[in-house]
């Protein structure tokens, strides 16, 4: 009896990873072994980075709240604590996008918590 290998599970698993290569220089597309390291890699630093771009983009609307908090008398945590206190439910990322490209509502948002 021949020997059964299971060729079309193989060669879809490979040529999975070997699209996924796919714009890798060199090797890195072509080899099969670099390529499999390398998408394993890249797919770590992708899930790395899908945590850390969260906190970067939650660290630069703290500072775009904080500048344009400042602006009109009021320190970040002074303005977050008062709409939590008043309980005006804007994220950060709304109050952030008010302070950048609203200011005239962003400031009747910081005149409504004083």
């Amino acid at each position: 009896m021949p020997r059964s290998v299971n060729a079309v599970a193989s060669r879809r698993r490979r040529k999975k990873v070997m699209n996924l290569a796919k714009g890798y220089w060199g090797s890195r597309s072509k080899v099969y072994t670099v390529a499999k390291n390398t998408v394993e890699k890249g797919l770590q630093y992708a899930y790395r980075d899908r945590k850390t771009k969260k906190r970067e983009f939650r660290a630069l609307w703290i500072q775009r709240i904080n500048a344009g908090a400042r602006q009109h008398g009021i320190s970040y945590s002074q303005l977050m604590g008062k709409l939590t206190a008043k309980e005006i439910g804007l994220n950060r990322k709304v109050l952030a996008d008010l302070a950048m490209n609203h200011p005239d509502a962003f400031k009747a948002v910081v005149d409504a918590v004083k």
